[in-house]
């Protein structure tokens, strides 16, 4: 027996709010990330790289569940394994974590986005249907082939023009629209991959079932990550160097050009002068040269204007 299935049962308030959720993690995500570009002290790489990773892991894992708050069977009750919804989340974190370090340090060459790309874009489609083999109910999931394999590729090209975004992009406006965009390409994978499954309903009897709705069994699971994403925009959105490279455009904020300037600068103000000339500090104040005897007095000329150079 086939179940009725119904992935928009609160109508447009599921996919707007999942999409909302995929743009947060992603745009604050790409901040993080473009934070280590910015930052002169790379002990603070590895913490800023792994709240971007967490941040997009996050976003992506909430997305998806808030997208199957909307999802039920008409013939059966669905419930949800705790162990492997949570354990969801760890792949999304760990496996985004990974494409974002080897982008991170790697930079952007082709390979290396096209490496990041690929494990990062599996890693994603790996939390999507780890989060439906999470679903209990009377009945089994089945897959269209054809179907899981577009939102397969639509994962990996979401995920490598994510990463691609986070070593290119630099103002915040331009990462506004790139987790835009980014939050289109999860969401585009997200239906895909539903749009792929098909429900075969076990004997029942009694009709419909009854019992906790998605949303009750979801909402509690949400709020830990929702909480953590806004924390990370509290950090985001209060660190100084994000907020003054804005305006820098694509040149890093390293600090050595002016650090070298203000150096030379020090330098020359430090330098001994040079050694007077006859007939500078030697002459009167007036302009006139003292007469040949008189070399106490030029001397004592001298010391004045040498004391009162260094004061």
């Amino acid at each position: 027996m086939q179940g009725t299935v119904d992935g928009f049962s609160y109508g447009a308030v599921t996919p707007v709010a999942a999409y909302l959720m995929a743009c947060l993690g992603g745009a604050l995500g790409l901040r993080c990330i473009v934070r280590t570009l910015f930052n002169n002290k790379q002990s603070w790489k590895p913490g800023w790289l792994a709240l971007g990773a967490a941040a997009i892991g996050c976003g992506i894992w909430t997305m998806h569940f808030i997208a199957m708050i909307g999802f039920q069977v008409e013939e059966t009750r669905l419930r949800y394994d705790v162990g492997l919804t949570v354990l969801s989340l760890v792949v999304a974190i760990v496996v985004v974590g990974i494409g974002v370090f080897i982008v991170g340090y790697g930079g952007a060459s082709g390979g290396t986005l096209s490496i990041a790309g690929i494990v990062t874009g599996l890693g994603v489609a790996a939390m999507h249907y780890l989060g439906m083999a999470a679903i209990q109910m009377e009945g089994s999931i089945q897959y269209a082939l054809g179907t899981v394999t577009l939102s397969v590729v639509i994962a990996v090209v979401a995920a490598t023009a994510a990463l691609w975004a986070a070593v290119s992009i630099r103002g915040f406006l331009m990462s506004l629209g790139a987790s835009l965009v980014m939050g289109v390409a999860v969401s585009g994978m997200h239906y895909t991959g539903m749009a792929a499954i098909s429900v075969h309903l076990h004997d029942t009897t009694g009709g419909p079932q009854t019992g906790d709705s998605p949303m009750s069994l979801l909402l509690p699971m949400l709020i830990g990550p929702v909480i953590f994403l806004v924390l990370a925009g509290a950090i985001v959105m209060f660190d100084p160097l994000l907020v003054s490279s804005d305006g820098e455009g694509s040149r890093p904020v390293s600090g050595r050009r002016p650090d070298s300037r203000r150096k030379h600068a020090t330098a020359e103000s430090d330098a001994e002068p040079s050694a007077p000339r006859p007939g500078s500090l030697f002459e009167g104040f007036d302009g006139s040269e003292g007469p040949p005897d008189s070399a106490g007095r030029r001397q004592g000329q001298y010391e004045a204007s040498k004391s009162a150079y260094e004061w």
